[in-house]
């Protein structure tokens, strides 16, 4: 799982690269050129559509994380309760 975190790491860099790119081209685009103008807004499109899916899977990591961190405070708390040292592994 850490080599796929790994590997999905820069795509959220690489597609706000392309979508630069994108955005340069539609400048340099004119308008009377209906073909060209129809093709970026289809590239602009799934660009945004993979970046939304990046988001979403960026939030669910960070929920995950959460409920991590309280897990591990609560832990904390009752080992600290309890007169224990807590357990090594």
């Amino acid at each position: 799982m850490a080599d796929l975190k790994k590997e999905r790491l820069g795509e959220g860099e690489i597609l706000l690269k392309k979508l630069r790119r994108l955005r340069l081209r539609a400048a340099g685009a004119r308008r009377d050129d209906r073909a060209r103008l129809l093709a970026l807004m289809d590239d602009i499109e799934t660009v945004r559509r993979k970046l939304l899916r990046e988001c979403a899977l960026l939030e669910e990591e960070f929920r995950v994380a959460a409920v991590r961190v309280t897990a591990l405070n609560t832990y904390a708390r009752v080992a600290q309760t309890s007169g224990r040292p807590p357990r090594e592994n």
